[in-house]
């Protein structure tokens, strides 16, 4: 089981995890720029233009070469390159918040990007309709998504022994966790 927050060794190859809206390019991007790391986003590997999903081998190569340098945070939950981010981080963190928690922090989100038309990765932008009503759009993948992960995220967890797993299941504890770095 993961274990509670800790300051023991300052990690230097981080990833971030969690279920959708969470908070992990927020996070990822504060404890980058706290340990004056690089940060990537595995949403901008796999979203290219039009919303097209990036062959897995680019991908791959994506997370390889980013994850190849010496410190890095890196935020997504994508399995098809866990085998090489997890394998060289030395901590992940799981965002592991209430479903209401983050159902209400995606909506707020959605809403805001598909009203400002804030481009998000290669061009793409949320957009309203589909991304509310559809059984494809964010909110839905929140739905099939959140609880399964919470389930199934500490069972991964178990083939990477060597991790040291931080999990959050409040805002705040992500917030002083950081502030202690």
């Amino acid at each position: 089981m993961p274990e509670q927050p800790s300051r023991s060794a300052q990690p230097r190859r981080i990833v971030v995890t969690g279920t959708t809206g969470s908070g992990k390019t927020t996070l990822a991007r504060a404890i980058a720029a706290r340990l004056n790391l690089p940060h990537a986003e595995q949403d901008a590997w796999n979203h290219l233009p039009e919303w097209q999903e990036a062959p897995v081998e680019q991908f791959r190569a994506a997370v390889d070469a980013f994850t190849a340098q010496p410190g890095w945070v890196m935020d997504g939950n994508y399995t098809k390159a866990n085998d090489i981010g997890w394998t060289r981080a030395d901590t992940l963190i799981w965002l592991d918040y209430p479903g209401p928690l983050v159902f209400w922090r995606l909506l707020r989100r959605t809403l805001r990007r598909g009203y400002t038309r804030e481009e998000l990765w290669n061009g793409n932008r949320e957009q309203l309709g589909p991304n509310l009503l559809s059984r494809q759009g964010i909110l839905a993948w929140f739905f099939r998504t959140h609880w399964r992960r919470r389930r199934e995220t500490p069972g991964k967890l178990a083939a990477y022994p060597h991790l040291q797993v931080v999990q959050f299941r409040t805002p705040g504890e992500a917030e002083r966790w950081v502030a202690g770095l």
